[in-house]
């Protein structure tokens, strides 16, 4: 009996005196022992709650809560985790207004002027196509007005934009269908293409990159982004493609406000027990990803091998929601 007495004095001091960090990898890498906790932690060490207000301090040991994990973090109630989404919220806000581009770029008309691939002539005869009919891109009018070629509007869009043509060679439509909800796809004319050395994800632009986007995807697949210019032949072409493929299953919700938004995605994450998530946000829109069980990751970052145990919500704020 003193043994035991003694045993758990001990153990009491080294959990109050434990100052560790518990937090999964950017690849969740670790060893999962299949309940979202990497088994050496559960055996070794006693993970905190992500909430820096948490009141309980560490998890006690009779308690069966290793659920859910969001952004690398566990949290131990449901309050604690809707403290942590309202702190993520108030981060994503204040990263949007950093990311948004300043459009001071030389127009492609007068860049491809100054290169001396068209004349003072046909760069008014397409302005004044462009004027007329109000819709279309200077580009579209240099073909249809100028006779152009559609690879010199690529190779002027790439020297506007300061970054690199890319093909969309080793297009995998059914692999890229996975990277990201379909909407963002349609809606700002963006293009997953590859991935190189399970490192590098190619993301491809029609007419002009978008820093946010970018952002956003290094975020949730913990991968470096290089972005760059396709063909507008290519791009389409393969658009169509990806979007007959079967993404991540994806639910778009719509709320009020951010405190409203904050209540549903901790609704989400009490009610699946993801074993990680992730938020990021792009433009008005907040992208939520659960990983539901251990496997659902590949070699590439965070990107999902399949359908199955993975699901996306999308989601708007304000009025219009």
């Amino acid at each position: 009996m003193p043994f035991l007495i003694k045993d758990k004095e001990v153990w009491k001091e080294e959990s109050v005196n434990w100052q560790g960090e518990y937090s999964l990898s950017n690849s969740f890498s670790y060893d999962l022992d299949g309940t979202g906790v990497p088994a050496s932690l559960t055996q070794t060490q006693r993970p905190l709650c992500g909430n820096a207000d948490c009141a309980n301090g560490w998890k006690m040991p009779w308690r069966n809560r290793r659920r859910p994990i969001f952004e690398e973090q566990w949290g131990c109630s449901g309050r604690c985790v809707l403290a942590m989404v309202r702190q993520a919220l108030r981060r994503k806000a204040g990263n949007e207004a950093q990311t948004v581009p300043h459009r001071h770029r030389v127009p492609l008309g007068l860049l491809m002027l100054a290169q001396g691939w068209i004349t003072n002539p046909q760069l008014r005869q397409a302005l004044q196509a462009q004027q007329q009919n109000g819709t279309g891109r200077i580009g579209e009018w240099l073909i249809s007005e100028c006779g152009l070629d559609a690879e010199q509007i690529t190779r002027g869009l790439s020297m506007q934009w300061n970054c690199p043509v890319l093909g969309s060679e080793g297009f995998s439509p059914e692999t890229m269908a996975l990277v990201m909800p379909r909407i963002f796809v349609e809606n700002f004319r963006l293009l997953p293409l590859r991935i190189a050395g399970s490192r590098i994800l190619y993301l491809g632009f029609e007419d002009g990159l978008d820093a946010s986007a970018s952002l956003a995807l290094e975020q949730m697949t913990g991968l470096k982004v290089e972005s760059g210019i396709v063909s507008e032949v290519q791009f389409r072409s393969a658009t169509k493609r990806l979007l007959q493929c079967d993404g991540v299953e994806v639910k778009i919700e719509g709320a009020s406000d951010a405190d409203t938004l904050a209540g549903k995605i901790t609704a989400i994450l009490e009610q699946k027990r993801p074993l990680a998530s992730r938020l990021v946000r792009l433009h008005q829109y907040y992208w939520l990803r659960l990983w539901l069980e251990s496997g659902t990751t590949g070699k590439a970052g965070t990107l999902p091998v399949s359908r199955e145990d993975m699901s996306d919500y999308v989601f708007t704020v304000g009025p219009q929601a």
